[in-house]
């Protein structure tokens, strides 16, 4: 899971400027009261994984630049004392943990003690060049040194010669190892060791270091000293005022001197300089417990009240503390001489080799003021001769002197150009135009005359076509030449929208403007601008510069922005070949924020110039605390990717450390509903500019881009193996691209197991195989029903053709037989006998006629019962419509509901066999059926007012050979309901079936959705 980059002892990745004070680096503080930590912090140590450590007061914590968590050995295992006093990150990866009561090492999960050292106040540990640890102890009434190495301790100072103790340990770079003890200082090797006495600190001789001439420096007597051939000479401080008590030294990896003091906070050294930085300035603490510096070149400075970083700046800032009159700079220009002139509120600065002078000559104009005045623009002409402006005057510098212009009137000049003429242009802001030539003014323009109502806020010389760019306050530029305006652009033509900031034309004679809306470009009269649409970070541009490694840079309402020129170019070029000044190519900007050195401003300034570019290359800008500076050709570079550590995995609220993962694999537990797993990156250069990108092997798609943020979740992972993939970049931009790895698993409940799951598989199966076999037997049953049914109809019909229809035709032919036989002796009966085969022979056609209307009944029978029967009353009617047919009406009471097929068809013959008696043999004027449709019964009457039907026919004693009313009584019974008959003679005749509604009525319940399925096979 951690990434062990043995980077930590290779030469440092960066290198803190020399020529910077300390106020001049990037300060940040972690304070005790702000929460940081429990309790003073008395040591730093960077193992080779990169976390950095701190022994405190109250035991040992891991910090990574963001998160600070407390460490502590595995369970069975404990540290000496949880108060820790000094600590050492060997080479070989070991941390050596010096405690209040002995000493410890930890590696590879392991702890170790050294009984040797038991009780000592480990005060000091260092590692010689020949990997031996050494271990200075104190304890009343003797101290020791002792000497490690591979697992043998050997221990000196039994003998009392270190006093109570050796409090600091420093190898020089000659192999000579000292010990500062009470009084004195020891040269312990090479060769016997030897005492030189240093009387009179009260906590004896702890700060030791080099000189750049590699001798020992000694903290001793209020200050440091040079300690040569066992003689101590004192060391020079320029600059430094008072004495200090010094506690530690270190020589930073850029040869400046770093001085911890017990009371002062810190002093630095470099290049002939000494400045303080104190807890006035921002220190965590006055006094300084321990110094040390990391693998990039970090300096970390741990005090009595917090823990302090310092590191480069991309952009440092020159301020008060540099010499400044004061920090607020309306102007900067740099001068061909090399010198930089700065106009601030308190007055002219001029910065030349390093140091900074204040304009005039006698004691009492070194304020820096002009006849009594601020300076406001600058401008060089080309004669090397300084302009400059204040509130009510003009002039230039002569002889450390002030010669101020005639003419000009005051106000504010907020910008000057010179043309190829030799002509000094003017901007006066309340006033207009002025043109100045050989120190006079010779032409005067106001504003109104050049066609604006605002004033002019940026100007610039052409120097191909000679004349003069004008860019106004409330937007627009134009072109001036021979006393008047001869072009002009406004946003309408492309141009940035808002205040004109600056103007500059390039070498192939492009115009650039910085406006509120962009960066313009105005070439061959077309305009085009590069905003946040086109890569910018934000649209408002305070002003641009070249450098001279062929770089644009602007200073944005969002940070400092650096834009190569080949793809400034390419994007010009998109313009010229599209025509289009809107093209949508983007470019690619480095920004330098706050986490730089940059202050970020939401308006650039009003006077002029806004940035300068020194003979050095160096580009000067105005941040209002100052004036900042910018190295094009030397901008720190971090090259080291960092180190990563996936630290653990939360699962539900609860944390598995994935560096205790047994075989290198977390195991989860099953239905894990939130994930959350947690890494850093160990670049501590500036570590809210780490980025991160992970993937998680198995769900992820894709890389994830994180930014800085140094969680990923999950949620509702699916049981199985997952691999995550960690990459992340350090402050420079540089990716670690080989990256770290996790592997975790998430185990399954007993219901997402594979058994579980094929188990589910068959006993679907079954259930399915189960189903079929329950369909297939009641469609077979169904089908046999209603086999059965249309049998017995058929049966029936047949049984009914052969009783009525075919024995009527054999009657008939019986008769035709006998009136065969009366020819040709009794002719005279013929006639009287084939009258009455004739009527048989018309019954026999009416009963065949019944039995087929008895079929088409069954087969077109509708579920509407009143229409059907009102349908075969109509045709009925319809036969007897010349004969002065009978009244018929179908009466329907209740909602009518769906019936049971097999029920339907019996209820419909049983109504047709009623109906069509009634309209044959009742000789009736009314036939009435009455259906009604009840919950818990369906009932239909056939009445008539008829002749009636004799009572043997009711008995079914009489009219041998006519099945009528048995039929029906037959069909009520298949139907489970009972069929009543009442009449009497010359009374009419009534027909009555009732059903029972839990046999005629269709079940209304839903068909289940698995029998969808089974309907198919149907």
């Amino acid at each position: 899971m951690l990434v062990v980059v043995l980077l930590a002892w290779c030469p440092r990745a960066l290198a803190l400027n020399p020529t910077l004070d300390i106020s001049q680096y990037a300060h940040t503080p972690w304070k005790i009261r702000d929460g940081f930590t429990k309790g003073a912090i008395n040591s730093v140590a960077q193992t080779p994984d990169g976390y950095l450590w701190l022994g405190t007061e109250f035991g040992l914590l891991r910090f990574d630049g963001v998160r600070n968590v407390p460490w502590g050995p595995p369970p069975d295992q404990h540290l000496p004392s949880s108060h820790i006093l000094s600590l050492l990150a060997a080479r070989d990866g070991t941390l050596w943990i010096g405690a209040l009561n002995g000493l410890a090492s930890w590696k590879d999960g392991k702890l170790a003690q050294y009984p040797e050292l038991a009780g000592k106040y480990v005060y000091k540990l260092l590692e010689d060049h020949e990997g031996t640890i050494w271990a200075g102890g104190g304890a009343a009434p003797t101290g020791c040194l002792c000497a490690i190495r591979h697992g043998s301790v050997q221990c000196h100072g039994d003998d009392g010669v270190l006093g109570r103790g050796v409090f600091n340990l420093y190898e020089d770079s000659k192999g000579n190892l000292w010990a500062g003890v009470k009084d004195g200082l020891w040269r312990w090797r090479p060769g016997p060791p030897k005492f030189y006495p240093l009387p009179g600190e009260p906590d004896g001789i702890q700060a030791l270091g080099e000189d750049t001439d590699r001798a020992l420096l000694v903290g001793w007597k209020g200050g440091i000293f040079r300690f040569v051939d066992g003689k101590a000479e004192a060391y020079p401080l320029p600059g430094a005022a008072g004495q200090f008590r010094a506690r530690r030294i270190l020589r930073d990896h850029d040869g400046g001197l770093w001085v911890g003091t017990s009371d002062r906070g810190l002093v630095h050294l470099h290049e002939g300089r000494t400045d303080v930085f104190a807890r006035s300035d921002g220190l965590s603490g006055h006094n300084v417990y321990n110094l040390f510096e990391d693998r990039e070149g970090t300096i970390w400075v741990a005090t009595n009240d917090g823990l302090d970083r310092f590191r480069d700046y991309a952009v440092p800032t020159l301020s008060v503390n540099q010499g400044l009159s004061s920090a607020a700079v309306v102007s900067v220009l740099a001068a061909r001489d090399g010198s930089v002139w700065l106009a601030t509120r308190g007055g002219l600065n001029k910065w030349s080799n390093g140091q900074i002078t204040i304009f005039g000559s006698s004691s009492s104009q070194r304020e820096g003021k002009l006849n009594g005045l601020y300076p406001n623009s600058l401008f060089q002409d080309d004669q090397g001769r300084i302009w400059v402006s204040t509130v009510s005057g003009f002039g230039y510098l002569e002889n450390n002197r002030f010669i101020s212009v005639a003419g000009l009137p005051a106000g504010a000049v907020l910008a000057i150009a010179q043309d190829n003429a030799g002509s000094l242009w003017v901007a006066n802001e309340q006033v207009g135009l002025f043109q100045l030539l050989g120190g006079r003014v010779v032409q005067q323009i106001a504003w109104v005359t050049l066609g604006h109502k605002d004033y002019a806020s940026a100007l610039a010389a052409d120097p191909l076509q000679g004349g003069l760019w004008l860019g106004f306050r409330l937007g627009g530029v134009a072109y001036f030449t021979g006393g008047q305006m001869r072009a002009s652009y406004s946003a309408a033509d492309g141009l940035g929208d808002g205040r004109v900031n600056g103007l500059r034309l390039d070498k192939d004679g492009a115009l650039w403007a910085a406006t509120d809306g962009g960066l313009s470009r105005l070439k061959d009269g077309r305009v085009a601008t590069l905003n946040s649409k086109n890569g910018l970070p934000c649209d408002t541009v305070h002003w641009l510069m070249e450098d001279d490694p062929d770089s644009f840079w602007l200073y944005t309402a969002c940070g400092l922005v650096r834009i190569a020129r080949s793809d400034l170019n390419a994007w010009a070029a998109t313009v010229d070949e599209d025509k289009d000044r809107d093209a949508k190519r983007t470019i690619q900007a480095t920004v330098f924020d706050s986490s730089d050195g940059v202050r970020i401003l939401a308006s650039g300034g009003h006077f002029s110039p806004l940035v300068a570019r020194s003979s050095d290359g160096k580009l000067w800008f105005l941040p209002w605390d100052g004036v900042s500076i910018i190295d094009p050709r030397h901008l720190p570079f971090n090259p080291l990717p960092p180190p990563l550590d996936i630290q653990k995995i939360v699962a539900d609220r609860k944390t598995y450390d994935a560096a205790s993962a047994a075989g290198g694999r977390i195991a989860l537990p099953a239905l894990v509903r939130d994930l959350e797993i947690d890494y850093t990156a160990l670049s501590l250069v500036a570590p809210e500019k780490n980025l991160f990108r992970y993937r998680l092997e198995g769900y992820d798609t894709d890389w994830e881009d994180a930014r800085n943020r140094r969680q990923a979740f999950y949620t509702n992972l699916s049981p199985g193996d997952y691999h995550f993939h960690l990459m992340a970049c350090n402050n420079s931009g540089v990716w670690n691209e080989t990256g770290t790895v996790l592997d975790f698993s998430v185990a399954p409940a007993y219901y997402q197991t594979t058994l579980f799951r094929l188990s589910c598989v068959a006993a679907l199966l079954l259930l399915l195989a189960a189903l079929y076999q329950l369909r297939v037997r009641q469609v077979t049953r169904q089908f046999n029903m209603r086999l059965e049914e249309r049998v017995a109809e058929r049966t029936r019909i047949a049984r009914d053709l052969h009783d009525t229809l075919l024995q009527s035709f054999q009657g008939l032919l019986l008769r035709f037989h006998a009136i065969r036989y009366l020819f040709p002796d009794r002719t005279a009966e013929a006639p009287e006998r084939l009258e009455s085969a004739i009527e048989l022979a018309e019954r026999a056609l009416a009963e065949g006629r019944d039995a087929v209307q008895g079929l088409r009944d069954s087969a077109a029978a509708s579920n509407d019962l009143g229409r059907t029967i009102s349908a075969l009353g109509e045709e009925m009617a319809g036969r007897q419509a010349g004969e002065g047919g009978p009244d018929f009406r179908v009466h329907v009471e209740g909602e009518a509901r769906d019936l049971a097929p097999v029920i339907r068809d019996e209820i419909i013959r049983i109504a047709g066999e009623a109906v069509r008696n009634a309209f044959r043999h009742a000789h009736a004027r009314h036939i009435e059926v009455e259906i009604r449709y009840d919950p818990r019964h369906l009932r239909l009457r056939v009445r008539d007012n008829g002749k009636g039907i004799d009572q043997k026919v009711l008995d079914g004693t009489g009219l041998s050979g006519h099945y009528g009313l048995a039929g029906m009584r037959e069909r009520a019974e298949l139907a489970r309901g009972v069929l009543a008959v009442w009449s009497e003679l010359d009374c009419g005749t009534e027909v009555e079936l009732t059903v029972p509604g839990s046999a005629a009525y269709a079940k209304s319940t839903p068909v289940p959705w698995y029998m969808w399925f089974w309907k198919g096979t149907g």
